[in-house]
């Protein structure tokens, strides 16, 4: 009997390539006779479909749906305008994209594959039948969150408007995630024992999967864009573990103040460092800083992450504050201990996604359960 399973993605932010890419493996590892069907907009469908062909790709079929962008309208450059015209168009245009895929496939959809911000997956999954004032307090009633404040978390998460789209999508996602069969996230068991251990109580199966970039790396290289910018020639020149790089991913954009804080402890600093920063916020830095770092530095409007050493990407402290303290803990006296336990880290993560890892078994449990919901 043919399995169909729709996924949905989130089209910002860098989440529709692994998606795809964690629907590749699940492609090899299901039954032949399932099928994949791909919901996204077209600007990311054309993006992260336009490298080399995978294996199982025949198995896989990408459906554009509307990005809620009216007819005429030309965006502003405010990257979180086109995330919220999207999310005005949700769930609709997801139903009208999966009622087509039924109907060229003549396979009902049985299983949804979803990125945990599309809140409403567990309504439509639902319709179809059913698939099974205080800053400065510390999370500390969150398991493994005790040295954690409040003010150190993005300000969408505790935000306490939801009018705003983006928000309201946050809010109503914490409220529905626990209504997934299955929660599968971008990490790996030994990383935060006791918060995966809390997270494992709080839904009906949690598995995790990762990391990506490890357990996927030659998928996502592949969906990689050339280096036009001549990132990975330069970074060979420095010496080894000695390269700071900073990304914002593309929705998240500092304020001026806290761009011209960065570039100055940068500056300070004197050492190697890749920014990929967009073209349109250089004009923020302060005067003189791209020629007086040049020797030193090198400032691009993208970078291949997979293959540069990076300091961090959309930090979990987005205040500057935060960003510098960490950068100068980094550089400073506690920099090598610090590198010393990433190292140790890295060397668990990267057993994690070997043959008999926990998250390689993890994912053939993932594949079993996509297995069994896509067959009721």
């Amino acid at each position: 009997m043919s399995q169909h399973v729709a996924v949905l993605a989130f089209p910002f932010g860098g989440h529709a390539a692994p998606l795809l890419s964690v629907v590749r493996k699940l492609a090899r590892a299901v039954p032949p006779t399932a099928r994949f069907s791909f919901f996204n907009i077209a600007k990311s469908n054309g993006s992260i479909f336009s490298g080399s062909k995978g294996d199982v790709d025949d198995k896989i079929k990408a459906y554009n749906v509307t990005d809620g962008v009216p007819e005429g309208h030309v965006l502003s450059g405010n990257l979180l305008e086109g995330v919220e015209l999207f999310l005005k168009a949700t769930p609709g245009n997801f139903r009208e994209g999966m009622e087509v895929a039924e109907r060229e496939s003549g396979v009902r959809i049985s299983c949804l594959l979803t990125d945990v911000f599309l809140w409403f997956a567990a309504d439509m999954a639902d319709e179809r039948g059913g698939f099974e004032g205080h800053e400065e307090q510390v999370l500390g009633f969150i398991p493994g969150l005790s040295s954690i404040r409040a003010v150190d978390l993005p300000e969408d998460v505790v935000s306490k408007n939801l009018n705003s789209p983006f928000e309201e999508m946050l809010h109503k996602m914490g409220l529905n995630l626990s209504r997934a069969a299955v929660v599968a996230i971008n990490s790996f068991e030994e990383l935060e024992p006791t918060i995966m251990n809390d997270l494992k109580s709080k839904f009906k199966n949690f598995v995790n999967i990762g990391p990506f970039t490890l357990s996927s790396s030659s998928s996502l290289l592949l969906l990689a864009p050339v280096d036009l910018n001549g990132c990975l020639p330069w970074s060979d020149k420095q010496k080894a573990a000695s390269v700071v790089y900073f990304g914002f991913g593309t929705v998240i954009t500092p304020s001026p103040l806290e761009l011209v804080a960065l570039a100055e402890v940068l500056e300070a600093t004197g050492l190697p460092f890749l920014w990929s920063i967009k073209d349109s916020t250089k004009d923020n830095l302060p005067q003189g800083f791209l020629k007086r770092t040049s020797l030193n530095g090198k400032v691009v409007p993208w970078a291949p992450q997979l293959q540069v050493t990076y300091f961090g990407d959309q930090n979990l402290n987005l205040r500057m504050s935060g960003l510098v303290r960490d950068l100068e803990l980094i550089l400073g006296l506690e920099g090598r201990e610090l590198r010393n336990n990433i190292g140790v880290l890295k060397q668990l993560a990267t057993k994690a996604v070997e043959s008999n890892g926990s998250s390689t078994e993890n994912f053939t449990t993932l594949s079993e359960f996509v297995s069994g919901l896509a067959a009721n």
